[in-house]
């Protein structure tokens, strides 16, 4: 099962509602589809979305660092060697994480097609259900409270609640707004994407353990490279901060699990690098007894069905947040998972990702490299 022809292919759909971080606004998804075909038939299907203030990638640089770099590497290498494969996806060039995460999607669709087996099974098979919170954009106090009612109405009973921008009593007030509109059996998770200094953050929690919110866990609550203020954070307040930003590689996970700087960590492929590395993760933090989520950023459903077959096959995922393709105007894929409010659903009768064709209306342009 040697690769013949790696494609790349631009595709943008927008947003029915804004997406709103302390970190940016998105109002359309954007992202470089790669599509690999081995010489037996089998093609598999990956996608990296540019997310530059986080991962700086740009769409020119995902498509370059696939086109001019990895394609070329990987072109006639056999897939049944994959170690082999994996090291050269990784060596071959440093950082382009999401590049690297759209190619390495492709891969493990095709190796678990070759398998006969869909992905989530071929990498473990834990289980084949999930259920996915829902995004709170960060925005005025009442327009969240607006917001939080609506998607309580529509079933889900987990939020993720965006907050680390204005002042740190506009956040408290945006939290309270929050809880009363989700009522006291919802769940609630923060997540100040880096908005917050260390002392603000202690404040903030410590304020809202006091008023009795009862948030489950706060999410990156400080600058991604400041694991000293992180682990202030944690060590000062009871409810559990999860490490985000501050765990692209293995080797950060490692630092955060050493010190204790954080009680959970999300893993996203677009930070890994993809599935390969992303399991190492999973593996380490295992080791020292923290939980994982698994996250996305504003991805289609075909970059959230590889991090779904991910996540659905690791006994130590416990947490899933991929509600990316819900805010897309429309489904760009034939197949993948399926959504059934907050439930997603695995299906098992298809090998690797189950995904068929990106449609057309919303492929921008292409390219491939090719050993013809």
């Amino acid at each position: 099962m040697d690769i013949k022809k790696i494609e790349t292919m631009r595709i943008a759909i927008p947003l029915h509602t804004p997406f709103k971080t302390a970190l940016r606004t998105v109002t359309e998804a954007e992202a470089i589809v790669v599509k690999i075909i081995c010489d037996d038939g089998i093609t598999g299907w990956g996608e990296a979305p540019p997310t530059h203030v986080i991962t700086g990638e740009s769409l020119d640089s995902i498509e370059t660092a696939i086109k001019k770099i990895i394609a070329p590497k990987l072109i006639g290498q056999s897939l049944l060697e994959r170690e082999r494969v994996f090291e050269i996806l990784h060596t071959v060039l440093v950082g382009n994480t999401s590049a690297k995460a759209a190619v390495d999607m492709a891969i493990f669709d095709c190796l678990s097609q070759y398998a006969g087996m869909p992905l989530f099974q071929f990498l473990g098979g834990y289980r084949n259900r999930l259920e996915t919170d829902y995004t709170v954009s960060v925005n005025e106090v009442q327009k969240m409270a607006d917001d939080t009612a609506r998607y309580i109405q529509n079933g889900f009973t987990a939020l993720k609640v965006k907050v680390g921008k204005d002042h740190i009593e506009t956040d408290i007030q945006r939290i309270k707004a929050v809880r009363q509109a989700a009522g006291e059996a919802a769940v609630i998770r923060l997540d100040a994407n880096q908005g917050w200094k260390p002392k603000e953050a202690i404040y903030a929690i410590k304020k809202m353990e006091d008023l009795d919110l009862n948030i489950e866990l706060v999410e990156q609550p400080v600058k991604a490279h400041d694991l000293q203020g992180l682990k202030q954070v944690t060590d000062h307040v009871d409810t559990p901060i999860m490490a985000d930003e501050s765990v692209f590689s293995m080797y950060d996970a490692r630092k955060v699990l050493e010190t204790e700087s954080a009680d959970l960590m999300n893993i996203k492929l677009m930070k890994s690098g993809g599935i390969y590395q992303a399991m190492k993760i999973c593996t380490l933090a295992e080791s020292f007894g923290v939980e994982c989520m698994v996250g996305s950023m504003i991805e289609t459903k075909l970059g959230i069905t590889a991090a779904s077959h991910f996540a659905a096959s690791q006994k130590n995922v416990t947490r899933y947040d991929f509600d990316a393709p819900l805010m897309l105007a429309d489904d760009i894929v034939e197949g993948g998972i399926q959504y059934q409010g907050k439930q997603i659903h695995l299906p098992e009768e298809s090998s690797g990702l189950g995904i068929s064709e990106i449609k057309k209306q919303y492929i921008q342009n292409k390219g491939s490299v090719s050993n013809a």
